[in-house]
């Protein structure tokens, strides 16, 4: 059998063979970059933080262009590769990993990386921890909330902060959470220190900056026990959702059936990054099968024997279980991007509304419930639609024949909110 050769057409060409040279610089390694010499010999620009320029050995006379806002380096690099100039950028760790990298690319540029090793794997290799099983993350230069949720749904996970959304926020927002947090400040520099704490005591310090958050749910601490086998930690579950109801031990058939839920989560738009709440929650099936699909769920629950707790472990997810009636147990919970309302009346959709979360869904089985619970989500600013749902399931006869079973009818309402209060 004949060889196959593949030939891919690079989606940037290099012009006269220029390219920006991105070499990441990892401070623990003596020297930091071993071919840095080499790569800087020949350039004639340099870009790069000042720490990094003071400690690399540019060519006396290089022009350097010292980062602050990008859009001028952008330029002085796109200037550069249009004359062919050699152009070096120098960046911490893995330039390609939540780094310049894209930056670039999205400006056209040809690249070259020679990377370093990422201050996430730094992180954990200082923590003395594998990290296959992490998802990562990052608070830098964007909103905190879907980070924060994210160390809220899964067992590990490493965050890349920024000042004001760092080890202190993080540690106040996981309040409920059953965590332990290692912060690793200035990583490969003379003043690197490595700190495991709780999210209390990470809330009531000041850390430098930089630093990286782990965030680990198992008090082993070891984020490897309990993975997927299919290694994906944030990916949709391989098993499904929309499960039977005999995935879920409930009581007396108190359970949101199949065939609503498929359609309860569909609306609520789980995923990772996303805060749901399920009040009146049950058995937790719907709570369940959103943190399945990688959101950070709460179950409201006043019947403190509901088995929530038995079925999230059974499904190997993070649901936090908060016991108390609503809406008075609402109170004090952090914001929610969804919310489930499977019981407790007009009183607790009015409390979930005036959260503002970007969805609300209820599901109702009295008639007389439908038209106060539309009006006052249309009260509250939210497009309302609705639809009756009454399957009939396939059921044995003697001698072969099948039959339909109805279940009882249920209306499902979704109630949109303007995109200006949340993500879609």
């Amino acid at each position: 059998m004949g060889r196959v050769t593949a030939r891919v057409s690079s989606p940037l060409p290099v012009p006269g063979g220029a390219a920006v040279t991105v070499v990441g610089v990892d401070a623990a390694a003596r020297p930091a970059y071993p071919g840095l010499a080499d790569v800087l010999a020949d350039a004639g620009l340099v870009v790069g933080a000042a720490r990094h320029l003071a400690a690399a050995p540019v060519p006396p006379g290089c022009p350097t262009v010292t980062l602050g806002p990008l859009e001028p380096a952008v330029r002085r690099l796109a200037a550069a590769v249009a004359a062919s100039t050699p152009a070096v950028v120098l960046a911490s760790g893995d330039p390609g990993f939540f780094g310049i990298v894209r930056r670039l690319r999205a400006a056209g540029l040809p690249v070259r990386v020679r990377p370093a090793v990422s201050s996430v794997a730094a992180a954990f290799a200082r923590a003395g921890l594998p990290w296959d099983a992490a998802a990562v993350v990052s608070a830098h230069g964007r909103d905190l909330r879907p980070a924060l949720n994210a160390c809220r749904a899964l067992p590990a996970v490493a965050v890349l902060t920024a000042p004001g959304a760092g080890a202190a926020e993080i540690g106040a927002g996981l309040a409920g959470w059953t965590r332990r947090l290692v912060v690793a400040e200035h990583l490969g520099t003379p003043d690197e220190r490595i700190t495991w704490t709780t999210p209390a005591e990470a809330a009531a310090t000041t850390w430098a900056d930089p630093h990286v958050v782990l965030s680990l749910a198992r008090a082993d601490a070891d984020p490897g026990r309990g993975r997927r086998a299919d290694n994906q930690p944030a990916a949709p579950p391989a098993e499904g959702w929309a499960l039977p109801e005999s995935a879920y031990a409930h009581r007396a058939s108190m359970i949101t059936k199949v065939e609503v839920r498929a359609l309860v989560v569909a609306r609520l738009r789980p995923r990772l990054g996303r805060l749901v709440w399920d009040v009146g929650a049950g058995s937790g099936s719907v709570g369940i099968e959103c943190a399945l699909l990688g959101a950070a769920v709460i179950a409201v629950e006043r019947e403190p024997d509901a088995p929530i707790r038995a079925n999230a472990a059974r499904h190997g997810v993070d649901v936090r279980v908060v016991a108390g009636a609503a809406p008075a147990a609402l109170d004090g919970l952090p914001d929610p991007d969804a919310v489930f309302v499977g019981g407790g009346g007009t009183a607790v959709l009015a409390a979930a509304a005036a959260r503002r979360p970007s969805r609300v869904v209820a599901t109702l089985a009295a008639l007389d419930r439908v038209a106060p619970a539309v009006h006052l989500l249309r009260d509250a600013g939210y497009a309302v639609e609705g639809s009756q749902l009454a399957a009939a399931r396939l059921a044995d006869l003697p001698g072969g024949s099948l039959r339909l079973a109805a279940t009882n009818p249920v209306v499902v309402l979704t109630g949109e909110a303007p995109s200006t209060w949340g993500n879609p």
